[in-house]
Parts: C-alpha cells; sequence; structure tokens
C-alpha cells in the first residue's frame, strides 16, 4: 500500500490522494509530513510572539463591513495591509518550501500562488460583508468564487500549480490540532462525552448503512465523507474523513456544500424552534452543539438563546471535534481492511494500513496533545487562547487557499452529475433528522434534571 500525498496528478485524477511507497525520506518530502512541519513551524513562532510580545505575528482579518462601518475603514488602516503583506510572506514563504521539498517547480509556483492569494483576499473580503458574514461562511464563497471562474473563462494553465487543495489543508488542520483542547472534557464532564462521543459515531455508522445498503450510493468515500461531515463538525471533519477514504474532489466539494447549506437553515431556525419547545439554554445549547456542523455556527446559534446556551453549545462542539483525528484514524482502517476488501483488493497487512494513514492526523493530534498537557498547564489559559487567536487566522488563510483550490479544480457537470437521483441530499436529510433526534434523547436523559444531576458551567 502506500502513503497518503498530493500531487499534480492526483489534481489531473480528480483524486484527493494518490499513493507512492513509504521510505524514510518521506519526513522531508511527502506532502504529508510536510504539512506537518509547515503547521509545527507557524504554532512555535506563534507561541513564541505571545508569550514574549517581542514582535506581531498576527495573520490578517478582514472586519466586518456594511450595516452602517464603511468598507474603507479598515483598508484605510496602515497595521491592516502590514498584516496582509506578513500574511502573504509567511504562507508563501511556507508552502513554496514546501513544494521545493516535493520536487515540483518553484519558478511556476510562486507567481501561480501569488494569485491565488490574490483570490482568497477576494473571498474574505466578500465573506466580511455584515449579512454574507452572519449567514454564509468563507468557505461557501472560496468555493463559489473557484466554480465561477473554472466554468466561465477557465483556469489558466500557469495557475494550476498553485491549485494544490489537499497541501493546504493539511496545514491548516494541523494548525487546528493547537486549539482542541482536551480540557474542554473536563469543562463538561461525562455528560458532554455522553452527548458528543456517543452519538456521533452511532450517526456515523447509520449514515454509512443507510448510503450503502438502502440507497445503494456505489460511490462509498463520498458516504463517508458525508456522513463525518454530518456528525462531527462539517468542513473540519470532511477533508479529514476524504483523506483517509480517498475521496474525490468533487465529493469533498459536494459534502461541504450541502453541509454549508444545511448549516445556515439550522443555524437561524433550530434556536426559533428549541424556544417553541422550551427546552432551555442547557439542554437548547447542547443540542446546537451537537447538531449543527459549523463551529461558528454553533456559537451564532448558540448566542441568540443566551450566554448559557452558548457556553453549552460551544463546549459540545469542542468536545466532538476532538474526535476528528480518531475517525480519521478508523476511516482509514475500515476502508482499507473491509472496503478495499470487497472491491477485489488482497488483504492488507498492519504496515500497510500504516502507509494508507493520513499522517498529518499525526500531526493533528501532537498539537492538540501539546497545547493540552504542556503549554496549558504552564503558560496558562489566557496565553493558549492568544495564540490560538493568531493561528486560527493562519488555519483560515490555509482554509480559504483550499477552498478556493476545490472551485477552481472543480467543473459543474461533475457536480451535477454525483446530484443525480438526489440520493446524496437524502443521505443528508435523514442522517441529519437522526442525528437531531438522538442527540435530543442524550441531551434529555442527561441534561434534563430527571436522571442526572445538571451541571453548573462557568
Amino acid at each position: 500500500m502506500a502513503d497518503i500525498t498530493l500531487g499534480r496528478n492526483s489534481i489531473e485524477k480528480d483524486e484527493l490522494v494518490t499513493t507512492s511507497k513509504s521510505q524514510i525520506s518521506d519526513l522531508w518530502k511527502k506532502e504529508d509530513w510536510l504539512t506537518i512541519w509547515i503547521g509545527a513551524i507557524l504554532i512555535a513562532i506563534a507561541s513564541i510572539a505571545v508569550l514574549t510580545g517581542a514582535f506581531d505575528f498576527s495573520a490578517a482579518k478582514f472586519a466586518t463591513w456594511g450595516n452602517g462601518v464603511s468598507v474603507f475603514e479598515q483598508l484605510s488602516q496602515g497595521s491592516f495591509w502590514l498584516a496582509l503583506i506578513r500574511t502573504f510572506l509567511v504562507t508563501g514563504a511556507l508552502f513554496t518550501a514546501g513544494v521545493k521539498l516535493k520536487g515540483e517547480s518553484v519558478k511556476d509556483y510562486i507567481p501561480a500562488y501569488s494569485v491565488l492569494f490574490l483570490l482568497a483576499i477576494l473571498v474574505r473580503f466578500i465573506s466580511a460583508e455584515y449579512t454574507l458574514n452572519r449567514y454564509l461562511e468563507w468557505a461557501f464563497w472560496a468555493l463559489i468564487v473557484g466554480l465561477v471562474i473554472s466554468n466561465t473563462v477557465g483556469v489558466p494553465k500557469w495557475l494550476k500549480p498553485a491549485v494544490q487543495t489537499e497541501y493546504y489543508i493539511k496545514a491548516g488542520l494541523v494548525v487546528m490540532g493547537f486549539s482542541v483542547l482536551f480540557s474542554n472534557i473536563i469543562n463538561f464532564g461525562l455528560y458532554g462525552l455522553g452527548i458528543a462521543w456517543i452519538v456521533t459515531p452511532v450517526v456515523i455508522i447509520f449514515m454509512w448503512f443507510f448510503g450503502t445498503k438502502v440507497l445503494k450510493i456505489d460511490n462509498k468515500p463520498l458516504v463517508i465523507t458525508l456522513a463525518t461531515a454530518t456528525s462531527v463538525c462539517g468542513t473540519s471533519a470532511a477533508i479529514a474523513a476524504g483523506a483517509s477514504s480517498k475521496a474525490k474532489k468533487t465529493d469533498l466539494s459536494l459534502a461541504v456544500s450541502i453541509s454549508i447549506i444545511f448549516t445556515v437553515i439550522m443555524m437561524v431556525f433550530e434556536p426559533v424552534l428549541i424556544r417553541v419547545f422550551g427546552l432551555g439554554e442547557l439542554m437548547g445549547g447542547a443540542l446546537i452543539g451537537g447538531t449543527i456542523d459549523s463551529t461558528g455556527a454553533v456559537t451564532v446559534a448558540g448566542t441568540a438563546l443566551g450566554e448559557t446556551a452558548q457556553t453549552a453549545a460551544v463546549l459540545v462542539k469542542s468536545i466532538q471535534n476532538i474526535l476528528i483525528g480518531f475517525i480519521a484514524f478508523a476511516v482509514a482502517i475500515f476502508f482499507s481492511t473491509h472496503v478495499e476488501k470487497e472491491n477485489g483488493k488482497s488483504n492488507v497487512t498492519a504496515a500497510e494500513i500504516w502507509y494508507r494513514l493520513p499522517k498529518f492526523i499525526i500531526g493533528f493530534f501532537v498539537a492538540s496533545l501539546i497545547a493540552s498537557f504542556i503549554f496549558l498547564p504552564t503558560v496558562g489559559k489566557e496565553s493558549v487562547s492568544g495564540i490560538n487567536g493568531v493561528l486560527d487566522q493562519y488555519k483560515n488563510w490555509a482554509f480559504v487557499l483550499a477552498f478556493t483550490s476545490i472551485g477552481l479544480d472543480t467543473n459543474f457537470k461533475e457536480i451535477k452529475e454525483q446530484f443525480r437521483g438526489g440520493k446524496p441530499l437524502v443521505l443528508y436529510i435523514v442522517g441529519q433528522l437522526f442525528n437531531i433526534v438522538l442527540t435530543f434523547l442524550a441531551v434529555y436523559l442527561l441534561l434534563s434534571g430527571k436522571f442526572f444531576p445538571i451541571p453548573v458551567l462557568n
């Protein structure tokens, strides 16, 4: 079997992953390992900057504009342009170094990346508009910008060296790992574990069997990617599961698009329905955290119910996010030992399963463990929060680059083909309804006060 990497060939063949024999040089030549080093460098520099205060390492963040706030208010600030230049130079240097180590052309990559970064700026600018910012997150607009270009004027050949979807995604996920703190489990205890860790795998298993046995969807990587996006945290979970199952870029595009659309709908209407049924802030917030895909949307929906609801929602979602790495490993093993075997491939060994595992998930885990058990006890919650404030923007830039790349590399005809018969949509709707019902039962059992003491959240 083989290590999971991304190369130009994988883009041409519509695959997120390709395979090659694993060897020691993979540590500095293969994409999975390179994204770990990129993430580690970003985490290290951000930590030094925040803990010492010696320099500013923050990435550019577009402030919300519109609704009475002039778009020129931020654009007239020198600090904003300085942060934007810093973001371009830092990300450009790290990604270019990785491209060099992968054996690709730096000469071709640099101008292509520069234009891709300009497109990412456009995406961040559009998604910062007041109304759009409230309802449609940047991932949606990144896909739209990329899709419009690829399906109208087309993607020029000179831009394609920078269209490396998984390269940016993996680096972003490694950085994201630092924000996934195991202390969140302590904050909500067994209540959070019961809601997030018991319901989630049950929903994934249900959607897998419903998709493959009832709907008879042949595209199994799409089924598991959509199931994981539905049950865990949308975009990030879909990315991890897609890498582990060798999903195509169109599978990821479809899963993310469906997830984003229904996230907006649920973000608006779920708090309303919770009020109608009188669940209360604690139960309502926990239900939101366990059922709405996006972490950002969870925060917004929880806030609509109140401070306690927001806290409960974010804690449940944070505990759920810890599962990303575990699920990625489980999916890789399951596809290696069962799905590929069903497809007529030979039995796999433990070594081959290791080759198949997405190595960047190791970086995700290590970053999470370091933040949880080294940084948090030694430098404190406030400092860790400050570091994550810096890293969060670098993660967002990496993801914007990734989803713009997905759009640039996707044809509307391919997405239309995926929607044929409406089965993926049916899978999501049925799976999400099952998720809501099961999460509600867990929330009622644990937080209603009829069976267990009601926890007090700080």
